[in-house]
């Protein structure tokens, strides 16, 4: 049968004849309610601190697993992240792969156009010079066929020699390949413009 420290205190033992000294049996049960007491004190201390360490292992227990959860969300997350970048990288890439190949093609259509364009005006200038070089050797071959004098035919010769001297109104340039607008509206005998 289990007691309290209070039933202890009121236990009564039986008495004989014979028996136990009285005051040392009523001092001993005091003695046993006092430690009991205590312990049953302690036991209750414990059994409140126990209860406390158990609501709060719990409450860790509810935190490690809120932080387990979260941690997995946020890998989930950064693994989501991580691959939208770089399917959105990859696009970007693709665009501009895309985009630089349209701005070559385009580059190059410009280039094979300003070519053409180029050989054009060169032909048109070749045909433009072959024209006024004809206009300005044509007056003076007739003109000389026409008065062929002592004088005309040293300055004739003088333009020969000179080599392949071309006209000052005409504005050719050996060093470049480009040529001033000539004066067609020159007044004027051939002679005077040739000499």
């Amino acid at each position: 049968m289990a007691y309290t420290p209070v039933e202890l205190r009121h236990v009564r033992v039986a008495r004989s004849l014979f028996g136990y000294n009285k005051a040392a049996v009523e001092q001993l049960l005091d003695e046993v309610a006092d430690s009991f007491e205590n312990v049953w004190r302690e036991r209750g201390m414990l059994d409140e601190k126990l209860d406390t360490m158990e609501k709060q292992l719990a409450e860790l227990r509810q935190r490690e697993a809120l932080l387990t959860q979260t941690l997995m969300a946020a890998e989930r997350a950064a693994t989501e992240v991580r691959e939208q970048a770089k399917r959105q990288a990859e696009v970007i890439l693709a665009e501009a792969h895309q985009e630089a190949r349209l701005v070559t093609r385009g580059a190059q259509g410009e280039k094979d156009r300003l070519v053409a364009e180029r050989k054009r005006v060169e032909t048109l200038l070749r045909s433009a010079l072959g024209m006024i070089e004809e206009a300005n050797v044509t007056p003076s071959a007739s003109a000389a066929d026409a008065a062929p004098t002592a004088d005309s035919t040293d300055t004739t010769a003088e333009s020969v020699t000179a080599g392949s001297a071309r006209p000052a109104d005409t504005g050719w340039r050996d060093d470049t390949r480009e040529f001033q607008r000539p004066n067609l509206f020159v007044t004027g005998e051939p002679e005077a413009r040739a000499g």
